[in-house]
């Protein structure tokens, strides 16, 4: 019998350079609760901020990642005119500044509604098991989703493929997400978290933390302003980056044929 552990809670932890980050509340499917909106908030903006975090890996307890938002215990902060997330932290949805700098990986399984849809896209690269269902059913509770869905899944999908799911609020399976570029790869239950881990210690053992950051930023440059403007930065960004220890590591680990040992400086 799984524990009901009240409001939930958001786990925080470490495995090497990877950050992981879960949600827990499978007595009640990982519905979220503002409580868990805020701490998952806290632990996106400390994960960004620890120099000893190089990336973050999003997954869930029990067999689903989470059912949506626990909309009557929302409701009562709202009547309440709060806001949910307390001030000076990073948007956990990642789509106002200051913008998360670290990638991030998920690891999707079993139900994923509402802000679990927005959350996977709000991710850098996202592994779905194949029992995946999702929905973005906002319409059907007299609201919109708040969340980036709106935004995100008709940069992915196309206008026509995004609104037959937002205007409809009908599920769709993993191989869909897949066809939409929802996920970057659908794997067999249960297998998902240990391609997502697989994926972020590539990250963090093989690659250079400050060209990572470098990366994400300049891609994200080129979304909002267009391709012209990520190519302006293309020669200052490369300066200020050959200058750095992991460069000069780079070009030694390839000359001496070993792997590198990057430190982020």
């Amino acid at each position: 019998m799984i524990e009901d552990n009240g409001d939930g809670r958001i786990n925080v932890g470490n495995e090497g350079f990877v950050r992981l980050i879960g949600i827990d509340r499978p007595a009640k499917l990982n519905g979220v609760t503002p409580k868990m909106l805020r701490e998952y908030a806290v632990a996106m903006t400390e994960f960004d901020r620890d120099p000893e975090a190089r990336c973050a890996l999003i997954y869930a307890e029990g067999a689903n990642f989470t059912a949506g938002l626990d909309l009557p215990k929302l409701a009562e902060v709202w009547a309440r005119g709060e806001s949910v997330f307390p001030k000076g932290l990073l948007d956990p949805w990642n789509l106002r500044p200051p913008f998360r700098r670290k990638p991030v990986v998920m690891a999707i399984k079993g139900i994923c509604f509402t802000v679990g849809v927005e959350m996977m896209l709000s991710a850098d690269i996202v592994i779905a098991a194949n029992n995946c269902r999702f929905s973005q059913m906002e319409v059907k509770r007299g609201i919109m989703a708040g969340g980036g869905a709106t935004i995100r899944m008709v940069e992915r999908a196309g206008w026509g493929n995004a609104m037959r799911y937002l205007l409809t609020g009908d599920e769709w399976d993993a191989e869909t997400s897949l066809r939409f570029n929802f996920v970057q790869e659908v794997v067999p239950a249960g297998q998902e978290f240990t391609r997502a881990r697989e994926i972020a210690v590539r990250i963090v053992e093989t690659t250079a933390p400050l060209a990572v950051e470098a990366t994400i930023e300049n891609a994200r440059t080129a979304l909002l302003d267009g391709p012209a403007s990520a190519v302006t930065g293309f020669d200052a960004i490369n300066l200020r980056l050959r200058r750095t220890e992991d460069a000069r590591e780079g070009v030694v680990s390839f000359r001496e044929k070993r792997p590198p040992k990057f430190k982020g400086h």
